[in-house]
């Protein structure tokens, strides 16, 4: 099970890394278009901005396992383990209910694109591949973090505190 969620895993990262990739070539390309040819690529503005929020879930999708967001341990710090583990829990839960609820509406929206043949301003492209994209990132995500919620609730991971992984990192020299 642990390999097929590192599998996972990497290929989530892949893809946030791609679109990634595609949204920066496109800004590049679009705006050395505009500026030294007078030629922007079309629809640039549409493409880009569906593909920046595909790169937010799915990026997001990377944080529910590797649990690399910003996080405020003053009060977690002060308690101990068991105690910790609770507002983990708690933490976990409520970002798990934020990101279904996104997923959710996400899904609706896609829905709502393909209903109303929603398409972009110049090229005239279906928006709903776009947002589809965009809602595979936060089904990825809803997965991703019921895995590390499922984790911290069965005692098989603990939440570190960014002090604890700043310092471990300073020792291994990564930072």
């Amino acid at each position: 099970m642990s390999r097929l969620i590192e599998v996972f895993c990497r290929t989530v990262e892949t893809i946030a890394a791609i679109l990634l990739g595609i949204v920066m070539l496109l800004v590049v390309v679009s705006t050395f278009g505009r500026y030294a040819l007078a030629m922007p690529v079309p629809d640039s503005f549409d493409i880009s901005r569906y593909l920046l929020g595909a790169c937010v879930m799915w990026g997001f999708a990377v944080i529910g396992l590797r649990g690399g967001h910003i996080q405020v341990d003053i009060i977690a710090d002060m308690v101990g383990p068991r105690a910790r583990r609770w507002i983990d829990t708690f933490a976990w839960a409520l970002l798990l209910l934020f990101i279904a609820l996104i997923a959710w509406k996400m899904l609706g929206r896609v829905q709502s694109a393909m209903r109303t043949n929603e398409s972009t301003f110049e090229l005239r492209l279906a928006a709903w591949p776009f947002l589809a994209v965009i809602w595979l990132g936060a089904a990825a995500s809803v997965v991703t973090v019921s895995v590390k919620l499922l984790r911290i609730i069965t005692g098989r991971e603990l939440v570190d505190s960014a002090d604890d992984r700043e310092l471990e990192e300073a020792t291994h020299g990564k930072r």
